[in-house]
């Protein structure tokens, strides 16, 4: 009987290999800018095509590769980075596993030119599935520059599970943005299609964030730094009215290596409690740096999760660092123990004030108390502000009496209306009440009565149903109306955002949104969906683009999905908005003409029928 086992071919097992480390795009983007960060660039250049598919280009001015050398970074296995088991744990660069270069080379076309300084000519070596097609010197100068052509070009079946080009062009920009903040003194550069997102010069940290994205960051920054003789923690956290309702913006580097960890994000959230409302994220980059004897990082493909020999310790550094930049900011709430309480002035000093004397220093002298006698000279006719309040008493009892209503049931009339609140409903009362058909419950459900008994209806959940289908109809179509602005808004987007709604244009047009491109990075918004109530477009569309991102990041569902269940998620009716009893009607008549009225798009119920049996078992 022949032997059943033998050894896979080089080109199947790199192939094989290359479905662990090559998942995408990104991933190459990855491990390409990693390799120049560890060649000790000081420029470097990302160029893509078609999100990736066509093209990943790294160019960068590190030391360069020898001929041999470039031929050998192409084999499994081979490492500059590791020469004895102990190194393993004594880590700081990047790559060291020697199985990216080979995995990329695999399912792509890859051409590679590099040259050392020492050396008058490069090197030029172009592969493809593994098998090399070209080598020969070439003038190139001192760095190195990967071309990666074609990904998945011989594995079709990898290529037709990547995503649209928006999704795996966000994916990119992460990566790009990791590295980019890991290594502020690096001028990097990034071109999609020719178009310059990025151009981001060397400098501190805090530079290299607002470069990213935006001015707008600068306002929200605070600094944190803590060092211990176990762990040192420096960086920047958002401030807490700056908070998001979606992630994407927290960043965690040990030892220069970004890094995912629901441990110490939660030491961090933890930091915020009770300075940002649930649901909300804050931004933060947070660098951690340790012996690297005291982590293993050899734990995932990826090497974006690593071990702590003491997690307990790092969390509660870490959360103490954090609680300490909100404290030193002021952000945290404070009690000012330096003042006395009993003198304080409570009324605003007048400004202009001929006393010369500051409001710190007011705030300590008896001036406050000067105009007494007159305040009680002004407040000497006090009777002269009840004046006519008994005719109108009367008056409204003559009023009442002729409606037969008690005066005690009037305020229960307004059941159902604008008025209603839970502090106005009094249950005593309610079997004198006219039948109202609709009302509010906490300005949160509707309630009305049907012949099995009590329906109760979401107004949020019901809301967002309703545009939900009405807006992936339009997509479907093309068929939205747009409402003009009568002063058109300019909204400053940052590049990976930009490059995100520009992608789909079309899509979001065809909802009702009129804009267009105004300068880098900014779009003018002539017009809002006609459906939707008045509302600032600015902050409509800047809510639309982060709920679109974040449900790309949680959901696998189609961009006109996206785009329907994101506008209808932050443009729906919202807890706490008072409906009138017309209103609540045709909430509820839109509701049941919906294909699927039962759920939200999310999946949460939108009405629940509680049946007259039911009712009575309470009373039983």
């Amino acid at each position: 009987m022949p032997d059943l086992i033998r050894l896979l071919p080089d080109n199947i097992a790199n192939q094989i290999a290359a479905g662990e480390v090559v998942q995408r795009p990104a991933s190459v983007v990855k491990e390409l800018l990693e390799n120049a960060i560890d060649a000790g660039a000081t420029n470097i250049k990302l160029i893509i095509k078609e999100a990736g598919k066509a093209l990943i280009q790294v160019i960068d001015n590190g030391t360069g590769m020898s001929e041999t050398d470039v031929r050998m970074c192409f084999e499994r296995h081979a490492t500059s980075k590791i020469r004895s088991t102990e190194d393993l744990f004594t880590i700081k660069t990047m790559g060291f596993r020697g199985e990216a270069m080979a995995s990329i080379a695999a399912v792509s076309q890859v051409e590679a030119k590099t040259r050392k300084e020492s050396e008058e000519l490069g090197v030029l070596l172009q592969i493809e599935a593994s098998e090399v097609k070209k080598q020969e010197p070439v003038s190139t100068p001192v760095g190195t520059s990967f071309c990666v052509k074609n990904l998945f070009y011989n594995v079709p079946a990898r290529r037709n599970f990547l995503k649209s080009n928006s999704v795996e062009t966000r994916h990119i920009v992460d990566e790009f943005q990791r590295v980019a903040l890991s290594n502020p003194q690096v001028e990097m550069a990034m071109y999609h299609n020719d178009l310059e997102m990025y151009h981001l010069t060397s400098g501190k940290l805090s530079n290299r964030i607002v470069g990213i994205f935006g001015k707008k960051y600068q306002a929200q920054m605070a600094s944190c730094l803590e060092e211990t003789d176990m762990l040192k923690v420096y960086g920047y956290v958002g401030k807490p009215e700056f908070a998001k309702k979606t992630r994407g913006e927290q960043f965690f580097f040990v030892n220069n290596r970004f890094i995912k960890s629901n441990y110490l994000n939660h030491a961090v959230t933890t930091a915020f409690t009770g300075l940002i409302p649930d649901g909300n994220f804050p931004f933060y980059t947070l660098f951690l740096e340790l012996d690297p004897k005291h982590i293993d990082i050899n734990v995932h493909p990826t090497k974006t999760e690593i071990k702590f020999d003491d997690e307990r310790t790092v969390y509660a550094i870490v959360k103490a660092a954090v609680r300490q930049a909100l404290g030193t900011h002021n952000i945290t709430p404070a009690l000012d123990f330096g003042a006395d309480v009993n003198f304080a002035s409570f009324r605003p000093q007048p400004q202009g004030s001929s006393t010369g004397i500051s409001p710190s220093q007011s705030d300590r002298n008896y001036g406050q108390f000067r105009d007494l006698d007159k305040k009680r000279e002004s407040t000497s006719h006090w009777e002269k502000l009840y004046d006519g309040l008994q005719k109108d008493i009367e008056k409204e009892e003559r009023h009442n009496a002729q409606l037969d209503i008690h005066p005690e049931a009037q305020s229960t009339v307004t059941m159902g209306s604008a008025a209603n609140t839970a502090e106005s409903y009094k249950p005593n009362h309610e079997a004198v009440l006219p039948s109202a058909k609709y009302f509010q419950i906490h300005k949160k459900y509707i309630a009305t009565h049907v012949k099995s008994g009590l329906l109760l209806v979401a107004q949020q959940e019901a809301h967002e149903r309703i545009l939900y289908e009405r807006f992936f109809q339009m997509i479907q179509n093309r068929s939205g109306a747009s409402q003009q602005s009568l002063f058109p808004q300019s909204l400053e987007l940052n590049p990976a955002d930009f490059a995100l709604v520009m992608g789909m244009k079309d899509e979001i047009s065809a909802i009702g949104f009129e804009f267009s491109e105004f300068g880098k990075n900014t779009v003018v918004i002539n017009g809002v969906p006609a459906d939707l109530k008045a509302a600032n477009e600015k902050q409509l569309f800047e809510g639309f683009v982060e709920q679109f991102k974040q449900n790309q990041s949680e959901l696998s569902i189609s961009a006109d999905e996206n785009i329907a269940r994101s506008i209808a998620k932050r443009s729906s009716l919202k807890v706490g908005t008072t409906l009138s009893p017309e209103e609540m009607a045709s909430l509820i008549d839109q509701l049941f003409a919906c294909k699927n009225p039962n759920y939200s798009p999310n999946g949460r119920k939108t009405s629940f029928l509680m049946e007259l049996e039911k009712i009575d078992q309470f009373f039983n």
